[in-house]
């Protein structure tokens, strides 16, 4: 067993932002899937769930009932109103999966990223991804063909506020390149585990090599 799988490592929590269409959910599926150590939040969500959906895989599909008791027992590390819907990052799974010394993925917008920010400061990670152009974001968002043009009108049209808030992320990322952002997100992660403050396993381990004497 290696040192830094055995108890008295963090997890941590890794969030990533960026404007619709920069990559930020292809890269983070990639990240989830290439490292068995780090799992991907799901949130909680008051909305009825889609053809294909699970409970528990896309998202906890709840009451608003639950919701608002969850809101009151401050069961969450953020959540908001989205279209009439509201969506949670629950509180109790993330903590447990950081105590257990694993990594949480969030996929997740400027502002639910700023209250996690606000709640455990030092247990996150914040990176945003930025497309190399606007006219380049407006290409790739015609591409995938998912959403009609007036949809793809106000993503493009609230491009410009998410990327506004690029000054509070700790890693800033331009997706000019998919393989290459990808490295560097790889990159910053892998750093990121090995920070002395998340390995508290470090210490006994430094002193015992202290006590040795050849």
């Amino acid at each position: 067993m290696s040192h830094t799988s055995e108890r008295g490592r963090r997890g941590l929590m890794l969030l990533i932002s960026s404007p619709s269409g920069a990559g930020k959910t292809s890269m983070s599926r990639r990240l989830v899937a290439d490292h068995a150590e780090l799992e991907l939040s799901v949130s909680a969500t008051t909305r009825a769930p889609r053809p294909g959906e699970e409970n528990g895989r896309e998202y906890h599909f709840v009451t608003r009932e639950s919701f608002d008791e969850m809101i009151a027992a401050d069961a969450f590390l953020e959540w908001a109103n989205v279209h009439e819907h509201r969506y949670g990052s629950p509180r109790g799974p993330v903590m447990a999966a950081l105590d257990a010394g694993r990594d949480v993925l969030f996929d997740i917008d400027w502002q639910g990223a700023g209250q996690i920010s606000q709640r455990a400061p030092s247990d996150v990670v914040r990176v945003f991804i930025l497309p190399p152009s606007m006219a380049e974001l407006s290409r790739r968002l015609h591409a995938r063909a998912q959403d009609a043009e007036d949809v793809i009108q106000r993503r493009l049209g609230r491009a410009y506020d998410e990327i506004a808030q690029w000054g509070t992320y700790d890693y800033v990322i331009v997706n000019e390149d998919y393989d290459r952002a990808y490295a560097d997100l790889a990159h910053i992660y892998h750093a990121e585990r090995l920070k002395r403050a998340r390995n508290g396993w470090l210490a006994p381990f430094v002193q015992g090599l202290l006590d040795e004497r050849l």
